[in-house]
């Protein structure tokens, strides 16, 4: 199952705070079926059955901050696909705090 992580940013805006553009880029996970997600202080992580749509989700997050005013925004995008064996967000950081203590 792919991962990607997004990050939406919001530049084209008068003010200095943007998480109102940002959580209104969150709404289509909400709506989203089969697609599960984690909010981090730098991005939001996604783990969905296919790589199509994770791209959907990530155009329909940077289309809704666009939708709510802001004038610019610059969204990346950083994708994990493994074909050798399963991926998952819970698996990805149970593997790196194993490490961590080994």
């Amino acid at each position: 199952m792919p991962i990607m992580e997004i990050s939406v940013i919001p530049i084209g805006t008068c003010e200095t705070s943007i998480s109102r553009y940002v959580a209104k880029s969150e709404e289509p996970l909400a709506k989203a079926k089969s697609i599960k997600s984690e909010v981090t202080a730098m991005g939001t992580i996604i783990e969905a059955p296919s790589l199509r749509k994770l791209f959907d989700i990530a155009a329909k997050m940077h289309n809704k901050a666009l939708s709510a005013g802001a004038r610019r925004v610059f969204t990346s995008l950083t994708i994990d696909d493994r074909l050798d064996k399963k991926l998952s967000i819970k698996g990805k950081i149970k593997s790196l705090k194993n490490q961590i203590q080994a």
